[in-house]
């Protein structure tokens, strides 16, 4: 996300989320086909397919690009792989995974740090709560569509391949965004783009390729088996780098509050995934 931050100016925030979703879906529909992977066939699985591409691709890369124009890209890290909280109470609710006592303490903890991250940012005119103008909430409301997207593809794989529907998840996603884009004139439809450095178009094709094409249809095809807790919970790691980056390349700093709020936010990650002995034995 701290590359993204960079690009977004220069391109446009929904143009740069289009690209990170249209040709990685291209990039990762050729290589199933190129694997013998079936495409999709009849309508449960195309609609499948489209309620996963509007809730984990459109939504989840819009509320994404609103939210890095408002925040920072470690705190807005953080707030993003937050997401394993809401996939373990889905994954109990829906696929029966369990969750221990200190997974429950977890919950808690991380529902405290989520409050105590958004805080700084909501602000108040008069009487009305300007939540919409929070980069906090954007970020808050995406983690959701993650969550939300991680959970939803173990139905799309009942009835299509996973990788394929990945694939085409992105670019049925991508669409509107990239619609958005156009009515939005950002620079990189208008042809404003002057200040677009060789460096910048690597970053995007960074972005889309690795960003998007690998680690989506290698984190998605892993979520149709094994335990959704403990893979979404891979994300841990994610805001400690972006964090660090942050600090290094974009001088972000967290407020006190915010740094309280995102240290027990990782905490309660922590817990929720955590399995003791008797846990792996049993």
């Amino acid at each position: 996300m701290v590359v993204m931050k960079e690009v977004i100016p220069k391109l446009g925030p929904f143009f740069v989320s289009a690209f990170r979703l249209i040709p990685a879906g291209a990039i990762l529909i050729g290589f199933a086909a190129a694997k013998g992977r079936q495409q999709p066939v009849g309508l449960l699985a195309w609609i499948s397919i489209l309620l996963f591409g509007v809730v984990d691709g459109a939504c989840f890369q819009g509320f994404l690009v609103e939210g890095l124009q408002r925040t920072a890209a470690g705190l807005g890290s953080v707030i993003i792989d937050s997401q394993p909280l809401t996939v373990s109470v889905l994954a109990a609710l829906l696929f029966g995974e369990s969750i221990s006592t200190v997974g429950a303490v977890g919950l808690l903890l991380g529902i405290i740090g989520l409050l105590l991250l958004e805080v700084p940012a909501i602000s108040f005119e008069g009487k009305d709560l300007t939540i919409w103008g929070s980069g906090e909430w954007w970020m808050l409301l995406a983690a959701q569509s993650m969550a939300i997207g991680t959970v939803m593809v173990r139905w799309v794989s009942k009835y299509s391949d996973p990788v394929m529907a990945t694939g085409w998840h992105m670019i049925i996603g991508g669409l509107p965004l990239l619609v958005i884009s156009v009515f939005n004139h950002d620079p990189a439809i208008t042809g404003s783009t002057s200040e677009l450095t060789f460096g910048n178009i690597m970053i995007l094709l960074y972005t889309s390729i690795f960003g998007s094409a690998i680690s989506y249809g290698v984190f998605f095809y892993n979520a149709t088996r094994g335990s959704l807790t403990k893979l979404s919970s891979l994300t841990f790691l994610t805001p400690v780098f972006a964090s660090i980056f942050g600090f290094l390349y974009l001088g972000e700093t967290f407020s006190p509050l915010q740094f309280g709020g995102a240290f027990v936010t990782l905490v309660g990650i922590y817990f929720v995934n955590y399995r003791s002995d008797s846990d792996d034995s049993a």
